[in-house]
């Protein structure tokens, strides 16, 4: 964590800062940020930039961004997500002759890779809702 503020911060970046030491100062030992401190580092880091916003409040990179990621639309925090693309193979292919690779990931940076073959439609299907039902 940075101990000082970068030169030419914005003024809602300056203001965000005082307040998460004022936070600071008030805590012992190591505690969490509350909810509402992420939601305001998240909203800065949108219109100022994740690095700038990280180094100006003295969080970590990483973590900003994972609560960035997971403040996206659409993240698993706010509803289901939906699928960006889905192919659906014709009636005429037999599921013996079907040979795919799978690759699903969640909000939170989980991930699975598969590859199989001779498998239907419906077992893939079936598949990938227990996956993303189990990461829930």
């Amino acid at each position: 964590m940075n101990p000082r503020p970068p030169a030419n911060v914005p003024p809602p970046l300056s203001l965000a800062r005082r307040e998460l030491d004022q936070w600071r100062k008030q805590q012992q030992g190591r505690k969490r940020l509350p909810r509402e401190l992420w939601s305001n580092a998240v909203r800065l880091a949108r219109e100022h930039g994740l690095n700038k916003t990280a180094c100006t409040l003295g969080l970590k990179y990483d973590s900003l961004k994972k609560h960035l990621e997971a403040a996206a639309p659409g993240a698993s925090g706010r509803g289901k997500t939906r699928p960006e693309f889905i192919e659906f193979m014709p009636r005429e292919m037999m599921p013996s002759s079907l040979e795919c690779m799978i690759e699903l990931e969640d909000g939170r940076g989980g991930k699975m890779r598969m590859q199989m073959k001779g498998v239907s439609m419906a077992d893939l299907a079936s598949l990938a809702r227990g996956w993303r039902d189990s990461r829930a």
